[in-house]
Formats: structure tokens, C-alpha cells, sequence
């Protein structure tokens, strides 16, 4: 009898990536350009969902918005009396955030790294939110809601988590840990003879 042979097993972890190495004249990676147009859409999203609040959503967009639902029942107008606040202070409100985030999607297309790390930051607690908000009292998460708004979160975050993303905005960073040789000097200088 032959001894049975066990099959080879796949390895339970992924061997790491080699580090990239830090180049100041690198391309703008097609995952930075995401994550920027990313976050612009998602400036765009809440400027339109601020003005549907604020101005009321036409029937058009109200009867697309009910078909994407699933249900094809037309959502009723939220209106600005609805929050309990000022029109000039809610699109005061909704103004600002625009003006931020396009600020933010300018920067991340530009390759800054403590842009890229904000975005990051935000839109996992946007995301946690959301699910804190569907967990605790049960808030749907429709067309009509959040759902474009959630979807380019994680959008956004995936695109700017990876390491393309995270090597083109660290590429002028000094801090790299790399071993710095000293340039040469003198014959003398680095053995510390006295001439």
C-alpha cells in the first residue's frame, strides 16, 4: 500500500507586496483620479440633495427616484420645514460642505496626502453612520436617502486605500525611512586621520 498523499494547501496569508519606491516624477495613478471625481460627485450628490430639501424635488426626478427605489412609488417632497430651520442657514450649511468637498477632490487630484488621509477618515465615519443609523432605527437606505451618498463613500475609500493611491501621494515625502548615504568628502575626512 502506497502512503496517502495529502493534498498542498493554499497558504492562510497573502505574501506582502514589495514596498513602492518613492519617485518624485510619478503618474498620477487611475485610482487617485478616482477617488478625486469620486469625492466631486460626491459634492455634487449633496449640493443636489440639499437643493431638492431646499427647493423641492421636481416630479420627474421624484418619479426616477421612486422607479430606482424598486417599489415605483413616488416619494413625497421633503421640504426645508420638515428640518425645523432657516433656508439661509441650511443652504448656508450645504454651501460650505460643497465648497469643502470640492476643495478636498481638488487636492486629492493634485496628490496630497493629508487630503487623501481626511477623505479617508471622513467617509469611514460617514459609512459608520449610516449603518449606525439603519442599525438603531431601522433607516431605510434608499435612492431617495442615502444610497448614492453611501455608495461613493466606499467608492471613494477603496480608491484611495490603495497602494498606487497612497504611493503617488507620499511621492515627495521625506520621511521614507530609507538609508541615507552620506556624499562622499575628502580622503581623510571619513576615516578621521589628522593629516
Amino acid at each position: 500500500m502506497s502512503p496517502q498523499r495529502h493534498p498542498r494547501k493554499r497558504a492562510a496569508f497573502e505574501p506582502l507586496a514589495p514596498p513602492v519606491v518613492r519617485n518624485p516624477r510619478m503618474r498620477r495613478p487611475a485610482a487617485t483620479v478616482a477617488g478625486g471625481v469620486l469625492v466631486l460627485l460626491r459634492a455634487i450628490s449633496g449640493a443636489v440633495w440639499g437643493a431638492s430639501v431646499a427647493f423641492g424635488l421636481p416630479p420627474w426626478l421624484r418619479s426616477v427616484s421612486g422607479f430606482a427605489n424598486g417599489d415605483n412609488t413616488i416619494p413625497t417632497d421633503q421640504t426645508i420645514d420638515d428640518l425645523g430651520i432657516g433656508i439661509e442657514a441650511f443652504v448656508g450649511v450645504i454651501a460650505v460642505i460643497f465648497l469643502v468637498q470640492v476643495v478636498f477632490g481638488i487636492l486629492l487630484l493634485w496628490g496630497s496626502n493629508s487630503a487623501r488621509v481626511i477623505v479617508m477618515i471622513v467617509s469611514t465615519m460617514s459609512i459608520a453612520a449610516a449603518f449606525v443609523s439603519w442599525w438603531e432605527t431601522g433607516v431605510e437606505i434608499t435612492v431617495a436617502t442615502s444610497l448614492v451618498t453611501l455608495a461613493l463613500d466606499i467608492l471613494v475609500l477603496l480608491a484611495l486605500s490603495s497602494r498606487d493611491a497612497a504611493a503617488f501621494a507620499r511621492r515627495n515625502d521625506k520621511r521614507d525611512g530609507a538609508l541615507r548615504v552620506p556624499p562622499p568628502g575628502p580622503p581623510g575626512a571619513r576615516t578621521g586621520a589628522a593629516g
